[in-house]
């Protein structure tokens, strides 16, 4: 059978459904208590293991790290709780951390493709559009059903930020990815290649800070979720600030993007978008924000149970994982205090529990 042990307090099936205790037998949640020795009880306000639904484990601000990063990275978003993480591109081979019982469960979406120079360096397969659908199918095939794509970067002729794949070509490509069982998403900063995005069939768009009266209803239309990772978005105003002297264009859009951050995601949840919590760790941001992330949703105008379910039970399901259900792998976090009054709880876990193991 296995060890035991006993979870007693608020167990938070979802955000009216409490239980006040359950039990993990040998590595998996159940609500009927079993026979045997008891080896310890974790008590507290349980939520399922949090999801990061936009990081980067085997990523720097320089490309592909060693396995000894990795692994430093992913064991941050496991101390933070952050027990499921969707990597929204890497050029590095993570598959061994599926070995490992002691870090998060990673759901990949291959490497980023993109156009030559159109994005950072030593990241994406850089190709031309004519090569798009065949390395869509690639990724697909690589990945844990996502592809990754860059849908606009900086145009250095233009001087601003421009879509990088004409629609037809996207139109195919996704096409692909969905035929190979995949679902695609894409980098979007600036506001002109929304449009062609989701009416090429896109799935996702990440960060979304371009999203306008005009594309939120399209969007909503159309089921595409968005990741708005508000903590990078957060570092526009630097970013701006190290590129205005040579691109002051792309700066002013960057600063004016950043302005109106909140009133994008707020706009966009009452439209009835999906919106999900991720970080963008792992680029040149730190790993282990997942509750600043959350924090920064409710900033937004999120309520506050929108913005946890956003990192936990609406986030496992959109992801095909499961939460506190019967049966179900013990992947939880454990706080002293109820995190749907006050989701800066997050940033505390008192417990752990990663494949039934209580590590902390």
């Amino acid at each position: 059978m296995g060890e035991v042990w006993r979870v007693a307090g608020r167990v938070l099936v979802g955000p009216e459904e409490v239980r006040p205790e359950a039990w993990i037998v040998g590595g998996r949640l159940t609500y009927e208590r079993p026979g045997g020795e008891v080896a310890g009880t974790v008590r507290g306000w349980v939520l399922p293991g949090l999801v990061d639904a936009h990081c980067h484990v085997g990523l720097d601000a320089h490309g592909a790290v060693d396995a000894a990063t990795a692994e430093k990275q992913a064991a941050t978003e496991r101390e933070a709780g952050a027990l499921l993480l969707r990597d929204a591109g890497s050029p590095g081979d993570t598959r061994w951390i599926d070995d490992r019982a002691d870090l998060p469960r990673i759901i990949r979406a291959g490497r980023h493709i993109a156009r030559p120079r159109r994005y950072i360096r030593n990241y994406a397969h850089e190709i031309e559009p004519a090569d798009l659908t065949a390395h869509v199918r690639r990724e697909a095939r690589r990945g844990d059903g996502w592809v990754k794509l860059v849908g606009d970067w900086i145009d250095r002729e233009a001087g601003d930020l421009s879509p990088l794949w004409p629609a037809g070509v996207l139109a195919e490509a996704i096409a692909a990815a969905h035929e190979e069982g995949a679902r695609v998403t894409a980098h979007c900063f600036a506001e002109d290649s929304l449009a062609d995005l989701v009416t090429a069939g896109i799935d996702c768009v990440e960060h979304a800070t371009g999203l306008t009266a005009e594309t939120v209803p399209l969007l909503a239309g159309h089921g595409v979720a968005i990741v708005p990772t508000l903590v990078n978005i957060a570092t526009f105003p630097r970013l701006a600030d190290g590129g205005a002297a040579k691109f002051p264009r792309w700066a002013d859009h960057m600063r004016r993007l950043h302005a109106r951050r909140y009133a994008t995601v707020r706009d966009a949840y009452d439209a009835g978008i999906a919106v999900y919590a991720g970080t963008d760790a792992g680029g040149g941001l730190a790993h282990g924000l997942i509750a600043t992330e959350v924090a920064e949703l409710v900033r937004a105008g999120l309520p506050r149970t929108a913005a946890l379910s956003a990192a936990t039970w609406e986030a496992r399901a959109w992801l095909g994982r499961p939460g506190l259900t019967e049966g179900a792998p013990a992947d939880l976090v454990v706080y002293a205090e109820d995190p749907r009054a006050d989701v800066r709880v997050l940033a505390d876990p008192r417990h752990v529990v990663l494949r039934g193991a209580v590590l902390s």
